[in-house]
């Protein structure tokens, strides 16, 4: 876990000038400006307030460690080490079927999550790189494992990287992208192992040989025997030759928006001078591309979009961003398009909210931008959630946490006015969570854990989004359930919140509970993914009557 030291900074901060890009060795990561970074906040600064409301700090370093309060988690709950055991249900919510425990559990920090019927099975996917699970999931009460992949089934540098599953042309057909690993504290020899302060690191992850782009696959079936490789392409321009080596950039990251047609969209910085960042782990400052998908075996780039201040070059634009100094914040995107009609709403991280008009992706342009409060640290701008836009022209807009027992600025959801994409304005935020009856804790940064939004679903998801109904995984706070049919009064109607503390689960993930929601629409079915394994939950008055056994169709979204 990165932990900033001011005092080690503080002898390097004269040495750390930003120079010409073609001038910089590749062992070094230049600064914009300076060493920037906030002070940890004093005990007095944050916690409990007498009215039973918490009181966040104003801004924080980079830091995943836990931090006591008075009153707080650790107070509470010591027998089960800082972290609440209970799990709670409140609102109109069912728990149809709990599966817990390491085969319900590929990774502890985050998986990705997709859904494929054959042979009228209905199979749930979750992975993470190297781990991944195949459930049957046709009988929701009776989920059945078939397939366990582990490190020891994947060839060097190989794994599941996160996809969009579409059906084209008679077959599933699966995307996945490869990025280089956010990892630069985990390598070097330096004291302080951030990518300002660490050369060696930054040399030695430069070098590294994973692939770098995106994977085309043909799925004749639900296992990974049954994938049939169509294409393998780089996103790194100077390269025509996909095989193994050294690749600039960072490849593509995250989902790839791509329903089956003829583009597809993905978050990527394509050359190492997509740069400007202050994150100290990463090394790339992503933007966008977009890909015609006519010929599966042969994707042509089309277009390619960046906003001014990420690359090297533009550092009088990228000084002129709050942000830049302070050695924390994620500046760029993490997630492809969010896609509304022609609109590509892009979230970036410190860069804010971006609107572009996509319908020719040969030419994106920017339309319409909204900078967005300052929220440091954790992660700012990274999720805009548009299936309510087409109705009312409200996008949803958050980052998420990185920190425990919120040491850090809360993360809102922002309710944003778009019907105008050219002039974008917060109107509103979604309530904060409050706990259910009979908590033993009054605000969630009592509970242990990290506390925030994290995102509201896949847009790969069967079905389609119930207009007026927003489902987000809130870490320590379960799933939350928002009614927007109102835009002018949003509200809580329903939170699953699953237990907090698990044997299961080893102490340094404890504090990473809820971290994904899958919503199959068509079933009316919420899956909810945390750090000790599956629920699946249903809501016959927000969702409808649920079917738990084998859907009416098969998902064929881009078949309609």
């Amino acid at each position: 876990m990165f932990r900033a030291t001011l005092a080690t900074t503080a002898c390097l901060a004269s040495l750390l000038v930003a120079a010409p890009a073609q001038a910089e060795p590749d062992d070094a990561f230049p600064t914009v400006c300076g060493d920037r970074r906030p002070s940890d906040p004093a005990p007095g600064e944050y916690g409990m307030q007498l009215d039973g409301s918490f009181r966040h700090p104003a801004l924080t370093p980079a830091g995943e460690e836990r931090f006591r309060f008075p009153g707080g988690a650790q107070d509470l709950f010591p027998k089960t080490k800082g972290y609440d055991p209970k799990s709670y249900v409140e609102g109109p919510i069912k728990v149809e079927a709990a599966y817990r425990g390491a085969d319900f559990t590929p990774d502890y920090f985050h998986t990705w999550q997709n859904i494929v019927d054959f042979d009228g099975r209905r199979y749930l996917f979750q992975y993470d790189r190297t781990e991944a699970r195949v459930y049957d999931v046709t009988d929701v009460r009776k989920v059945k494992i078939v397939e366990k992949l582990t490190g020891k089934d994947w060839k060097s540098a190989d794994y599941w990287g996160a996809s969009t599953i579409q059906w084209r042309d008679g077959h599933y057909v699966m995307i996945q992208s490869f990025e280089q690993k956010r990892q630069v504290d985990q390598l070097g020899d330096a004291v302080e192992r951030t990518k300002f302060h660490n050369p060696s690191g930054v040399k030695q992850l430069r070098q590294e040989t994973t692939f770098k782009g995106f994977k085309v696959y043909r799925l004749d079936g639900p296992r990974r025997k049954d994938w049939k490789l169509l294409s393998t392409v780089t996103t790194d321009p100077t390269l025509t030759d996909p095989k193994p080596g050294v690749q600039q950039g960072s490849g593509s990251l995250d989902v790839p928006y791509w329903t089956g047609g003829r583009y597809m969209f993905i978050a990527v910085a394509p050359l190492d001078t997509w740069r400007n960042t202050e994150v100290p782990t990463y090394l790339y400052s992503p933007g966008y591309q977009a890909w015609d998908m006519s010929d599966l075996k042969r994707p042509k780039k089309v277009g390619e979009w960046h906003r001014k201040g990420q690359v090297a070059g533009e550092e009088a634009a990228y000084a002129k961003n709050p942000r830049c100094g302070n050695q924390t914040s994620w500046m760029g995107a993490r997630m492809p398009f969010f896609v509304s009609g022609t609109y590509g709403f892009a979230a970036m991280g410190g860069y804010g909210l971006s609107i572009l008009d996509i319908s020719d992706p040969a030419a994106m342009k920017e339309i319409g931008h909204l900078d967005l409060p300052m929220s440091v640290g954790g992660t700012e701008a990274d999720n805009v959630d548009v299936s309510q836009y087409a109705r009312t022209g409200m996008v949803y807009v958050s980052g998420y946490p990185l920190g425990e027992d919120c040491h850090e600025p809360y993360k809102d959801v922002f309710q944003v006015d778009a019907r105008d994409p050219r002039r974008p304005r917060i109107v509103g935020t979604l309530p904060r969570p409050e706990p259910a009856a009979g908590a033993r804790f009054a605000d969630y940064c009592q509970r242990g854990g990290s506390f925030g939004p994290k995102r509201s679903g896949s847009y790969t998801s069967p079905g389609d989004p119930k207009q007026g109904l927003l489902t987000y995984a809130f870490y320590n706070a379960g799933v939350q359930f928002f009614d927007t049919t109102d835009v002018r009064r949003p509200k809580r109607v329903a939170q699953f919140v699953p237990s907090g503390f698990s044997k299961n689960v080893p102490d340094y993930a404890l504090g990473n509970q809820t971290h994904a929601v899958y919503v199959e629409w068509d079933r009316k079915i919420v899956w909810v993914f945390t750090n000790d394994g599956v629920y699946a939950v249903s809501s016959a008055r927000l969702l409808g009557a649920p079917t738990l056994g084998r859907p009416a169709a098969p998902y064929r979204n881009s078949d309609k």
